[in-house]
């Protein structure tokens, strides 16, 4: 679409005083503004939907909620292209919190295609399939809950009955019922299928990705709860953990795709692997990142979609923001406009 067009479809709708999705779609993917597009107002009522509400974040020009907002439509147009192949990456700590119930629903709604995450996500997925974590506080005397029995991740209390306790009895009897049934061998993706049919619950990520045969890869597998009690476990029976069948794995599942789309949460090892086999397919055609970390000191995890771009992990026609601040309190937006707009 030429600049004028655009710019007569923008007065078109200013004058019907709309806020429309279709023009969302044709013109603020590109990532850049026309200098005649105003600042409008926010006008929120007790009748305005979550949707709705996206749409004049977009229009209110600024600051972080235009980009949460150009955030909603690049995921829902990657999720709409079927002929684009999508991944979730996210760290440990979001599930944690409620956040879990927003990544639960990723997958239960079959919206990604694969999942990468951190040996942490199996151990706090697992963890609160069986018990309760509690609310808690950053100030709170650490050297006392330590005593207690109490580790606080955040805000977040983990009690050790709630956490390293019942890892280790649910994990012993899941991998004597795997080892039992004759498997020796395992990708990451294969344990968290056999993880999620034997956890049984429906709250559970794990759960899903079985149910809908997601591919859910953890590369840094050793690092956590999970991956200890895989360690020790195998020092007594012939157990192994095939890291590179997870790599054929992603080959496989991206290489005839004709586009690549990624919503990127937090950074470490679970955003680079998403990133580094993406720039095997030219780079990526949708990308969404939130991140709290900076950028000033060149970390992967503070890094911005544009850096990406010089890497050829992002292409350079792609639809891509980076959002920055806290997913827990982003993302339950995100999925309400989201889930708003995919049931149409």
């Amino acid at each position: 679409m030429r600049c004028w067009q655009k710019k007569q479809k923008y007065n078109n709708l200013s004058r019907k005083g709309q806020h429309s999705l279709s023009f969302q779609k044709t013109y603020q993917l590109t990532n850049s503004s026309p200098f005649d597009m105003k600042v409008r107002d926010l006008t929120i009522t007790e009748h305005t939907s979550v949707d709705e509400m996206i749409k004049q974040m977009f229009y209110s020009g600024g600051f972080t909620a235009k980009k949460i907002a150009v955030g909603v439509n690049i995921v829902e147009n990657m999720i709409r292209d079927s002929k684009c192949f999508r991944f979730l990456s996210f760290p440990a700590c979001i599930v944690a919190t409620g956040t879990r119930g927003i990544i639960k629903e990723f997958a239960k709604r079959k919206w990604f295609d694969a999942i990468i995450t951190t040996c942490g996500t199996l151990d706090h997925d697992i963890a609160r399939s069986y018990r309760d974590y509690q609310h808690g506080d950053f100030y709170m005397d650490d050297a006392e809950l330590h005593r207690k029995g109490i580790n606080r991740l955040g805000n977040v209390l983990v009690p050790n009955r709630s956490y390293g306790e019942i890892i280790e009895e649910k994990m012993t009897k899941f991998l004597n019922q795997i080892h039992s049934e004759g498997k020796e061998e395992l990708s990451t993706y294969e344990l968290c299928w056999e993880l999620g049919k034997r956890v049984r619950n429906k709250e559970s990520i794990l759960y899903w990705c079985w149910k809908n045969n997601i591919t859910m890869i953890i590369p840094g597998i050793t690092d956590g709860a999970v991956g200890y009690q895989i360690w020790q476990y195998s020092q007594m029976h012939p157990l192994k953990i095939d890291v590179l069948k997870d790599e054929k794995s992603l080959s496989d599942l991206i290489w005839n795709k004709q586009r690549l789309g990624g919503l990127i949460i937090g950074g470490g090892i679970s955003k680079h692997h998403v990133i580094w086999w993406s720039q095997f397919r030219n780079g990526m055609d949708y990308t969404v990142y939130i991140t709290t970390a900076e950028e000033y000191d060149g970390s992967l995890s503070g890094a911005r979609t544009r850096e990406a771009i010089s890497w050829g992990k992002i292409k350079e026609t792609a639809k891509h923001i980076t959002i920055e601040g806290d997913a827990t309190a982003y993302l339950p937006v995100m999925f309400a406009a989201l889930a708003e707009r995919l049931k149409r």
